[in-house]
């Protein structure tokens, strides 16, 4: 067996670190960054590399998992069992291979094949007729349950009157229309709200709402496409079940086709992916599943995808134009993204003036230069990028484009980090930072601030009227009719908007800080660990990095922004202003609340900054020497000098076992189970 080089292991390291990254922006922010074929490229290196050197995979590879999350706010749902994600194909010759792979272990079967609706993946669950659970994907063990916002959904039957099925399990695609969808952009887009960026982020969204009344106002839709366990219930075949289903009252996509041979699937892919326009909602691709359960069952499944089922992606739309010039956009973690500002040109349905070209590795590996002729698409149907370049046109003089070291908005130094493919303005009062900053902070997914877009927070900027973000609580009718020298049309909604802003989960006010690496779920698993502001500030970088899913790298990005003396500012700036910075973290829970710890000598089962993280979740405070205010000493083996000072002060004095005890959690072998299993 090979062994990997330190070369092969830092890619494997970088590959890993891209998919957490896209998986994040996909499953947790709604907004992709790359095509769905690009993040499978990423997907396979990764995969080839693993399979070329096993003691290179672990457990938590994104190539051993499903990508999603479950959020904070909802119940947790288990998945039994669970709700896996599919391989996906790109041509015929692909989708031959999974039928020979398939032909192997069931050289009989035949092929189901059905829409693959771009929608968002949920469980229904239903007792003697009863629909009486509703639940997301989430990580695919488990989701959030959404049971009073499934209940709205048009066409899911609360009660089953028809058909044999009473207790039971069905799997399906909740999505939005396209007229629906463009109906709610044009409501939003009336009241000055941000816009939807596609029908799945809108459905994923409305689902996530906390308001079931709101949910039932966008008008979701779902097709059921799995009967869980249907052989318990007599039917042998995924085609009966999707009969038995409608029979029952469900929606089943009326595009569906039972292919007995290969040929009959590739023709019918074709077929559909040139009629995929003409449908009431989005669809990205075909589902192919193998009909026979018993086939299905002797096929199986790996951790991560089912070994009888594969989509096939329809390819995305793509459009020849010419790049007018190359500009660099900062923002607002100062990231300096590279864009091709094109000659407009139609792409799906919109006009396309500018795409992305991610950063200054992706700019250099597709070599695109002022005049060439390039192609474009829109990854993930969003954001608008440049595919590659039509190099035979290109013009003798073209130069090749070198992205500037300072930044373009403030003149400033720029850094590259070793772990990161792009370069960043260090200067955090860089006024594109800040603009970015504030129109973040004051987003949907932030802290929510209806009407103040984009525009309104230039003008602002424009007429120093606010700095910051935290200036926005200090604005006033006066101040914001000075933007048109009258009172602004918009003036009451956007106070009452902030006003309103100040009452946001703590989650949402972590993830609107900006803070670099930290999206809407580290934002959650953060306000699930720390009561307050406070206690998150004071928090060190190796303390940070033990909870579970937060790591080193965005460990130290927490710990670097609130070290910063401005950010700190900012902070204090927005609790006189009266933001809420509490949640219900366990800290909340008050165990150790108005208690001070000190650590010293080495600890058996916790290491010295898990124990602390414990002590300052559970409302406790952390010292690094002992003194008259010292409730406790927790002393470990080759104590210090800190035992004895405890000794003469009379602080009370414990071991390890002991506050483990105190804390009410699990005691563990020595340094063997991971920080998941503490609580």
């Amino acid at each position: 067996m090979a062994k990997p080089s330190d070369s092969i292991k830092n890619r494997v390291k970088k590959l890993r670190e891209l998919i957490e990254h896209h998986n994040k922006k996909y499953y947790e922010d709604a907004s992709p960054e790359i095509s769905d074929f690009e993040y499978d490229r990423l997907m396979n290196e990764l995969a080839s590399l693993e399979a070329e050197y096993p003691a290179l995979k672990t457990k938590d590879s994104p190539t051993q998992r499903v990508g999603g999350t479950v959020s904070r706010g909802f119940k947790q749902a288990a998945h039994n069992p669970p709700m896996l994600s599919l391989d996906n194909t790109y041509n015929a010759e692909e989708l031959r291979a999974f039928d020979s792979r398939v032909r192997k272990a069931a050289p009989d079967c035949s092929y189901v094949v059905e829409p693959k609706v771009d929608g968002v993946a949920a469980s229904y669950i239903y007792k003697n007729g009863v629909f009486t659970r509703g639940a997301t994907r989430g990580d695919g063990e488990r989701g959030d349950d959404v049971t009073e916002n499934i209940k709205t959904i048009r066409g899911l039957p609360i009660k089953i009157t028809a058909g044999k099925l009473r207790s039971f399990e069905v799997r399906g695609e909740v999505y939005l229309s396209k007229k629906r969808f463009e109906g709610i952009n044009k409501e939003r887009e009336a009241a000055g709200g941000p816009l939807f960026a596609n029908p799945r982020n809108s459905a994923a969204g409305t689902l996530k709402l906390l308001d079931s009344k709101a949910v039932a106002l966008r008008g979701l839709e779902f097709f059921a496409y799995s009967l869980v366990n249907a052989a318990e219930h007599g039917i042998k075949t995924h085609i009966e079940a999707l009969g038995a289903l409608k029979e029952a009252g469900f929606p089943v996509n009326e595009n569906t086709k039972l292919c007995p041979d290969i040929d009959s699937v590739i023709e019918f892919c074709f077929e559909r992916e040139k009629k995929s326009a003409e449908l009431a909602y989005e669809t990205d691709g075909m589902v192919i599943k193998v009909n026979e359960f018993e086939a299905q069952r002797i096929l199986g499944a790996t951790s991560k995808s089912p070994r009888w089922a594969i989509s096939y992606k329809f390819k995305a739309e793509q459009a020849r134009t010419v790049v007018r010039a190359i500009t660099v956009q900062v923002g607002r973690t100062g990231a300096l993204t590279p864009v091709a500002e094109l000659e407009p040109v139609l792409l799906d349905g919109t006009t396309v003036k500018r795409a992305t070209l991610h950063n200054e590795e992706d700019l250099a590996r597709k070599d695109v230069r002022q005049g060439d002729t390039v192609i474009v698409e829109k990854a993930g149907d969003i954001i608008p990028e440049v595919v590659s370049v039509v190099k035979k046109e290109r013009k003798k003089n073209a130069r090749k484009f070198i992205m500037n070291p300072a930044c373009p908005a403030c003149g400033s130094k720029t850094a590259k980090y070793e772990d990161e493919a792009v370069r960043r303005c260090i200067n955090v009062k860089c006024p594109a930072v800040v603009e970015a900053g504030i129109i973040h902070f004051a987003s949907r997914d932030a802290m929510d601030i209806d009407g103040m877009g984009p525009a309104i927070v230039k003008k602002l900027l424009e007429h120093k009227i606010i700095g910051d973000y935290s200036d926005i609580y200090s604005l006033d009718e006066f101040k914001l009719a000075a933007l048109g020298g009258k009172k602004h049309k918009l003036t009451d909604n956007i106070l009452k908007a902030v006003e309103a802003s100040k009452k946001r989960p703590f989650d949402r006010f972590i993830f609107a800080l900006g803070i670099r690496n930290v999206g809407s779920r580290t934002a959650e698993i953060l306000a699930e660990n720390y009561p307050s502001i406070k206690e998150l500030q004071n928090s060190s970088a190796d303390e940070l990095a033990q909870i579970h899913e937060i790591g080193p790298v965005v460990a130290g990005c927490i710990y670097d922004f609130f070290r910063r003396k401005e950010n700190r500012e900012v902070v204090n700036k927005l609790e006189k202003a009266g933001v809420n910075m509490k949640g219900g973290g366990s800290a909340s829970k008050g165990a150790f609340k108005g208690l001070s710890f000190v650590f010293t000598g080495s600890l058996k089962s916790l290491t010295r900054p898990e124990a602390a993280a414990i002590a300052r979740r559970l409302g406790g405070s952390v010292s690094e020497s002992v003194g008259k205010k010292t409730d406790y000493l927790v002393a470990g083996s080759e104590a210090g000098s800190k035992l004895d000072k405890a000794e003469k002060l009379g602080v009370k004095i414990i071991g390890e076992q002991e506050f483990i005890k105190l804390a009410g959690i699990k005691s563990r072998p020595a340094k063997e189970q991971g920080q998941g299993e503490l609580f």
